[in-house]
């Protein structure tokens, strides 16, 4: 492992630090909505009863090296998706059940988007957090990706990634957030964390990554390439970006 290798190896989720996948951080998301209405953890049994939870295909559970993304994560392959409405109607003959999924839902109008099958999820604003300086908002780009520098990092500083997201028309299963960062050519990180599962709402989710320092030293200095992507057990890719960012001795000037 080369020097510049061994600086960088030990840092965050922008590209830095190997997250464990399932940790889940984000305010809402059906996994929360299920223990705070039910009072307990749902198990499998419970979950496929209730038909909000797509089962995991058998074919699934035997993956070869070559079903592997670029990220490093195992694609997984999930029952067929249903629209809202049709998840609805298979329990409108036990209230219980009924008034469970309603109250899951919230305020969503199903007559309006309960029959369309695939969600619609919008990632609406990415920033750095660091105590150490002003919020960086970054502007998401359509279409592109950022031309030039994205970001500056400064040396040996804590930050975390902050996101808002929104989801709509249908539950999207299993989001999460994929990151892979090289220097000078060399993968130095990659992260793959596991958002949740989440019911469409008009109000936007917000996560925010564990917290974590950057490098520092001449080694860590410099230009880094990296590509973020949001995207679900399905695998639809709500965002890609493909963008460069620096490590220096300061903050970039405001």
């Amino acid at each position: 492992m080369s020097l510049a290798v061994e600086a960088v190896s030990s840092s965050s989720n922008m590209g830095f630090h190997e997250n464990k996948e399932g940790e889940e951080k984000s305010t809402g998301g059906l996994d929360t909505a299920t223990t705070e209405l039910t009072g307990h953890e749902s198990d499998d049994e419970e979950e496929e009863r209730l038909g909000f939870v797509r089962k995991t295909s058998e074919s699934s559970l035997y993956m070869t090296e070559d079903e592997e993304d670029e990220e490093g994560s195992t694609k997984i392959e999930l029952g067929p998706q249903c629209s809202l409405k049709d998840q609805l109607e298979k329990d409108k003959d036990d209230e219980s059940l009924r008034k469970w999924k309603e109250q899951l839902l919230g305020n969503v109008d199903v007559n309006n988007i309960g029959e369309t099958l695939d969600p619609e999820v919008k990632i609406l604003s990415l920033s750095i957090l660091s105590p150490d300086r002003p919020v960086i908002v970054l502007a998401i780009p359509e279409g592109e990706n950022p031309k030039g520098l994205w970001f500056t990092l400064k040396e040996g500083s804590r930050y975390s990634l902050k996101f808002s997201f929104q989801v709509s028309n249908n539950i999207v299963s299993g989001l999460r957030y994929t990151s892979t960062v090289w220097k000078t050519g060399v993968k130095v990180d990659s992260t793959n964390e596991m958002l949740g599962t989440f019911c469409p709402q008009p109000e936007p989710y917000m996560h925010v990554m564990p917290e974590d320092t950057t490098p520092s030293g001449i080694f860590a200095r410099g230009q880094y390439s990296a590509k973020l992507k949001f995207l679900d057990d399905d695998n639809n890719c709500y965002l890609e970006i493909n963008y460069t960012f620096d490590i220096r001795k300061g903050w970039a000037s405001t």
